[in-house]
Formats: C-alpha cells, structure tokens, sequence
C-alpha cells in the first residue's frame, strides 16, 4: 500500500496458508505482563472460496481489540477500577471480607497498576497459572522469607522460600470474583468486552463429601457428651445438618419444642474488627426443621440447665438468649471460628480426620440413605435451586441408594416362571447317532474290522440329513473307534 508521500506502508498483521490451505490471521499485541513474553492474537480461518475475504475481516477485528487495548476509553487502573467497583456493589459483609482479602493478597500486587482496558484472557490465565505455581509470586526465584518486615536479627523463623500453590478453589473464586466486577466495567463503558467471560478458570473438582461413618459418629457423639451443652451442639449439627453460623445464632425463640420445630433465620459471622454480627442465613431465606423425639429431649435438657444457671445468678429468662453460648446466661454466641477449633481438637483426641462441616455432611448421607427425597434432603440442608446442588454435591450416596430401590423392587417383584431347558450339544441329532453307534462297538455289537452302515443308510435309519449322519461318523473318527479311507464305507477301528 503506498502512502501519500510516496513511501510505502508497513502493514499491520500477517496472513500465512498452513500446509492443510487454512489461513492463520497473526497480529501483534504487545508485552504479556505476567511472563513478560511477546503477546499475539490469532485466529484459524478454513480453507475454502471465501477463505482469504474472512481472513482479512478476521485481522480487521483482532486490529479493533488490540487499538481497544492501547487506546482504552479510560486510563484508570485496576486498582483504580476495584476501588469504585467496592465503593457501590452490593455485596454481604462476609463476601465482601472474603473480596478483599482474595484481592489484596493476590490480584492488586500483580495486576494493580495495570491500565484495566490492557486486561485481556491470555493475561488473566497466565496470572491463574502463576498463582497455581505459587501463591507469593515468586517468580521463580530464591529469597528468604522474614517472618518481620524491617530491620531485625533473622532466627529460625527467617526460612527460605517455598513455593505453595494456590489451591485450585481460591483461583476460581479469585476469577468469578474479576468477572463480575469487569462485567460492571463494560456497562459503565470502561471498557468493551469482559476479558474474564473469555478467560478459562481451573477446572472444579468432583464434589467429594467426607462425613464420619456411623462408628465414629457414635464416637463422636460420645466424646462431646463430657460437656453435655457442647454435646447437645455436636448433636442438634448432626440431626439437622445447619451451618455453624446458623447455630452461633440460635435463639430460644426460634425454637418450638412442643410442635417439634426449629426455624434457622439468622448467620453469625466476624466483621472486618473481629466483631461478631449476624446476618440472614446464605440462601437468604428461613428455613423450618421438624426434629425427632430423642433431639426435642435433648434441646429440654439444654433449656432445663439454662434455668437452673439463670437462677443461680438470680436473672429472669429471656427467649431472646441464645441456644449455645460461652456465657453463663446466653448472652452472647459462639464465635464460628471457636466451634471450628474446638471440634477440631475433639476429633484430634479421637484420631479422626473430620471438620465441624463434615456433621453437615452425615445429616445430608444419613438421610439419603434412608431413602428420602432429594428435595426433603435440600429443604432441611437449606441448599438452593430446588435441590440441584444436593444431586450434585451427593451423588455418589445418591447412586447407592438407587441401588437400594432397585433391590427393594426386585423382592417385590412377583415370581420369575421357570424358562425352559435349554438343549445341550449332547441332545444334538449327529449326538445321538454316535452315541448309539459308539454303545454298540462297546457292546460287541460292531466288532473291530466290521464296516458302518453308509451314509446315506443312517440318515434313512435316523431321519436326517446326509450331513448330520456324516457328522456322525466325523466324530467318532475324531474319538479313533472308527477309520475312514477314500472310495470305502467306515470300518470300527477298535472296541
């Protein structure tokens, strides 16, 4: 192409015909910030007529995207953006806690300063893959981790680096996190296109739920029972399956002992000061729990010890008091993260590899596999969608009991008639004919040196076919009772 001062012009982009004819469109759009590579845009186009109009329309929009990216519609960054993005989304307090960590930790430090419209999916799923490698950011190189920043006297806790991956999870809530925030960048025109929409996160993981068996459910049960409120906690987890911030929050009121009925509205959680708060449950939503006769005792007695401490200490009863609580007179919850170590350390002294959400999990299995409806199963669990995230957390104890419910229809099923004898080879017509034929050799009847009837002779005798009674004879020539010569009849060979 020549430009108007006579000077030719430099295209932008190449084109390039693969050995199978299919043109590769190849434009250059800078510097991957993450690895420091040279960056490319390409796209395939098939061979064919049209091959070589698509290709340039291809390279015209890759052309578009990278002019996008170095003349973004703002300059501000993504740490900039972020900022914004916080300040005005309506986020729940713990989701936004756990947001900003996750994006201070790990995106600000990498991403931060760049220009938010220079984002593209190559960069994000290098900056995954980092973070894969190691959580710190290493880059790859050896140092020394102080366990104190500034100046200081290094002691044993001043170690080499390690590299620690990321887990797999943290990476993927790291990009749902990006694209909901970028998808808000694109409605306010900071940009185009999300570059997270088109940037692939790590695979999920197959959900695989761990709860205690039955054996060490009982021990479980029967470790706590040395405090019987903490006990009573470790049970009521146990038989409805609630969250552990759904029972830091439990009042008496929410509880009817007569009817048999448990109503979960509220969450505990810690605030960014480490304060205990509460907040709606995480569907958003109460949820009712019918409890059996055994688990009604035993919130009584609960209730029946709280009386006793509220007279002692000569104060009036109060349904707005907490179910469980550190307090002498329910004041006050437990702090989630308190009934996490504590259960921790019960399952330590008993030799258990369990967590406190595993007795979520026995509720959730136990129930499956007594054969309740998934829908039954979701209501209590308080899982959304109707049940959707109950089939695909517990499938496998899903898949048992199905097969249960296949054996339970089998034994209701009426008796099977008896099918008829198959007919063995033995019952076969060419069978028959040498057994007889092979009876009258042992019995003398057909002595060594004496010719068997023709062929044609046993098929007439048997009635069937020259090829059943030739059949015949083969077999006993196989067995060496009878011997074969071309143009004469078959002689007994031995008795």
């Amino acid at each position: 192409m020549a430009a108007s001062n006579g000077r030719s012009k430099r295209q932008r982009g190449e084109i390039e015909t693969l050995p199978s004819g299919s043109l590769r469109v190849k434009v250059y759009a800078g510097v991957d910030p993450i690895s420091g590579k040279r960056h490319y845009l390409t796209e395939v186009i098939p061979a064919g007529r049209t091959a070589a109009k698509e290709a340039e329309k291809a390279r015209t929009r890759l052309l578009a995207q990278v002019d996008e990216r170095r003349n973004p519609r703002t300059r501000a960054t993504l740490d900039q953006f972020l900022d914004r993005w916080l300040e005005v989304a309506d986020i729940e307090a713990t989701t936004r806690m756990g947001y900003v960590n996750k994006l201070n930790k790990h995106v600000r430090p990498v991403l931060g300063k760049l220009p938010v419209g220079r984002l593209d999916p190559e960069t994000l799923e290098s900056f995954y893959a980092s973070l894969r490698r190691c959580r710190d950011w290493c880059g790859g190189k050896a140092y020394v981790k102080h366990r104190i920043d500034g100046e200081h006297t290094c002691t044993a806790k001043c170690r080499p680096h390690v590299c620690k991956p990321l887990s797999a999870s943290s990476v993927r809530q790291i990009h749902w996190i990006l694209s909901g925030a970028l998808s808000r960048a694109v409605r306010w025109r900071w940009i185009a296109v999300n570059p997270a929409g088109q940037a692939e996160p790590p695979a999920p993981p197959h959900p695989d739920p761990q709860p205690p068996n039955p054996a060490d459910a009982a021990r479980i049960i029967n470790e706590s029972w040395r405090d019987p409120d903490w006990g009573a906690l470790v049970w009521l987890a146990m038989t409805t399956g609630a969250r552990r911030g759904e029972l830091c929050a439990l009042r008496w009121q929410h509880l009817d002992l007569a009817a048999g009925v448990l109503t979960l509205r509220r969450s505990a959680y810690l605030d960014e000061h480490g304060e205990l708060q509460e907040k709606d449950t995480k569907t958003h939503q109460q949820r009712r729990v019918a409890l059996d006769p055994e688990t009604i005792e035993v919130l009584r007695e609960l209730h029946g010890r709280y009386v006793d401490r509220l007279a002692q200490l000569d104060v009036e009863a109060d349904p707005a008091d907490h179910v469980f609580s550190p307090e002498p007179d329910n004041s006050r919850g437990y702090r989630p993260d308190t009934i996490t170590q504590r259960y921790g350390r019960l399952a330590v002294r008993l030799g258990i590899t369990s967590h406190i959400h595993a007795l979520r999990h026995y509720s959730a299995t136990e129930l499956i596999n007594a054969g309740v409806d998934v829908r039954t199963v979701a209501g209590r669990l308080g899982h959304g969608g109707g049940g959707t995230t109950t089939l695909r957390v517990y499938a496998a104890w899903l898949s048992e009991s199905d097969q249960r419910a296949a054996g339970t229809l089998a034994a209701r099923m009426p008796p099977r008639p008896a099918a008829p004898t198959p007919r063995t080879t033995e019952d076969s017509p060419y069978q028959a004919i040498a057994a007889e034929l092979r009876e009258q050799i042992a019995t003398a009847m057909l002595r060594v040196g004496d010719q068997l009837p023709a062929v044609a002779e046993l098929a007439e005798a048997y009635g069937v076919s020259v090829g059943t009674a030739h059949r015949a004879v083969a077999l006993l020539t196989a067995e060496g009772l009878v011997s074969v010569s071309r143009g004469r009849r078959a002689t007994v060979a031995c008795a």
